[in-house]
């Protein structure tokens, strides 16, 4: 019982979010982030991919409506599918209205409402661009200490960890990784950006004092 509401509970908070989204998305009003904080998207990879889903939903409307001749059934296929067009379009702003984020304090990797990494920079030993292709098993995956956050089964920055960290990742599990890889749409910005705050961090090398 307790799963049942606990699965119940996060539709209707993502169902809440998605349609924040989509309204700030129409309204043009992002999300604020603090001072020095840069947006970067990652919606590109996945855009082509979203429009035809979209299209398609698009024309299955007035289609569905002149081949269901029940009236009651007419309105109701008519109702979910306007409903399922702007919870499509709802899944586009969610991408839109959460980038990844570079700011003073770190690194925040994110996908659409359902992914929120964070990494602070003392915890980041490097980042480059790298730009990969995923094998098959889905766009989470962890192996050999590497997690590979993807979208459309492809990768474009890579950053190595100081150490093994445990990231709020579902599908990780609990196991640590050593290097995390992700994909944006602009990853050379990205890694400027990224190594600008890497090198303005205070180093944690004591110096000794002369005896």
């Amino acid at each position: 019982m307790t799963k049942v509401w606990g699965l119940a509970r996060f539709v209707v908070v993502y169902e809440l979010r998605l349609w924040a989204a989509l309204f700030r998305w129409i309204l043009r009003r992002p999300i604020p982030v603090g001072p020095g904080v840069e947006r970067f998207g990652y919606v590109g990879a996945v855009k082509l991919i979203l429009g035809a889903f979209i299209a398609v939903s698009a024309v299955e409307i007035p289609i569905l409506d002149l081949m269901i001749p029940w009236e009651p059934v007419r309105v109701a296929a008519l109702a979910l599918g306007v409903y399922g067009l702007f919870w499509m379009i709802g899944l586009a702003a969610t991408m839109v209205v959460h980038p990844h984020l570079v700011g003073p304090s770190g690194l925040r990797i994110r996908n659409s409402i359902t992914l929120d990494v964070p990494i602070a920079w003392e915890h980041v030993e490097s980042i480059e661009v790298r730009r990969r292709s995923m094998p098959p098993g889905g766009q989470t995956q962890l192996e050999d200490g590497v997690l590979s956050l993807g979208m459309a089964s492809q990768t474009s920055i890579d950053v190595r960890l100081t150490g093994p960290m445990v990231l709020p990742v579902r599908k990780a599990k609990g196991r640590p990784a050593t290097t995390v890889r992700f994909h944006a749409d602009d990853p050379e910005a990205l890694v400027r950006a990224a190594r600008a705050h890497l090198a303005a961090r205070p180093s944690d090398r004591s110096e000794t004092q002369p005896a």
